[in-house]
């Protein structure tokens, strides 16, 4: 396994099942063989991330499809019993396994030479985490940290890794795009995956962000990442705007987005994964083109 794309940063943002439309994006590449050495996610981009690396296109597809017909996956009944309403230990720590109905191919992700960073959040002291692949040496290791950069307050149990618990990596630095942590080490060059279309912006959460904030006062760092979220994630929302228009920037936009970061169904999701897989191969050519090749 070799990379072919070292001075380019690829960077995904995350969304729930918003990503399965982000997938059919991944599928392209490693169908044009385009392989980018250094990968970033966070949430449900931290998925893509690792499924990327192990360059199994049946599960870069089945973790956002498939997953909605497998046992166990969500639902009100999970959440009563305390497990979230994504059941997480399942989805990620069970369902991976070699006899799991979604084998992770835990040989291909580390003989992959290429670089991942993915994000989280820290409960506790509102630190932004950030695990590469000397983090993630076991499948455990390496499922566990997906599940902590993807785990939704409230809707999800905080998972504990080293005596910490975590949140959601988009309430962190980047506000939901770890492109600053892909800046910090050097790149100037990126295609960043969106889940949303370019017009997209957050707006004002009214009430249910009141609700949200009571079901979390213990955890005030929490809080305060979520109040200021809109706004820092607006900002770079702006920014990548301006980098692509500087020419640095390849952006995928999900311009036909038609999933919610809860849905499960899964007609609804092979939709849009579908729909993601038809304008990845229209953007192909203007891809190419930003990358050289």
């Amino acid at each position: 396994m070799e990379s072919n794309i070292f001075d380019t940063a690829l960077v995904f943002e995350g969304g729930g099942m918003r990503c399965s439309y982000s997938a059919g994006f991944v599928n392209m590449l490693l169908e044009n063989e385009i392989y980018i050495n250094d990968v970033y996610g966070l949430s449900a981009g931290a998925s893509n991330t690792v499924n990327y690396l192990t360059r199994d296109k049946n599960r870069v597809k089945a973790s956002f499809v498939d997953i909605a017909s497998f046992p166990g996956f969500c639902g009100f009944g999970s959440f009563l019993t305390g497990k979230g309403y994504f059941d997480a230990y399942n989805i990620y720590q069970c369902m991976g396994k070699s006899d799991g109905p979604l084998p992770f191919n835990l040989q291909a992700f580390l003989d992959n030479p290429a670089h991942a960073t993915i994000q989280s959040f820290n409960r506790d002291t509102g630190e932004t985490v950030y695990w590469t692949k000397d983090d993630m040496r076991s499948l455990n290791d390496i499922m566990v940290r997906v599940r902590a950069s993807s785990t939704l307050p409230v809707a999800m149990p905080s998972p504990q890794i080293d005596g910490n618990w975590y949140y959601d990596g988009g309430l962190g630095i980047g506000a939901g795009f770890i492109l600053p942590r892909a800046i910090d080490d050097g790149f100037k060059r990126f295609v960043i995956v969106r889940s949303r279309p370019k017009s997209y912006r957050k707006t004002d959460p009214g009430f249910s962000g009141k609700l949200i904030n009571a079901a979390l006062h213990k955890y005030p760092k929490v809080c305060e990442a979520l109040n200021t979220r809109k706004e820092r994630y607006n900002a770079f929302c702006d920014q990548i705007e301006q980098l692509e228009a500087e020419g640095s920037a390849f952006v995928f936009y999900a311009e036909n987005q038609a999933c919610e970061s809860g849905d499960s169904d899964m007609a609804k999701l092979e939709a849009n994964y579908q729909e993601g897989y038809k304008q990845a191969y229209r953007d192909l050519p203007a891809l190419k083109e930003f990358l050289g090749i």
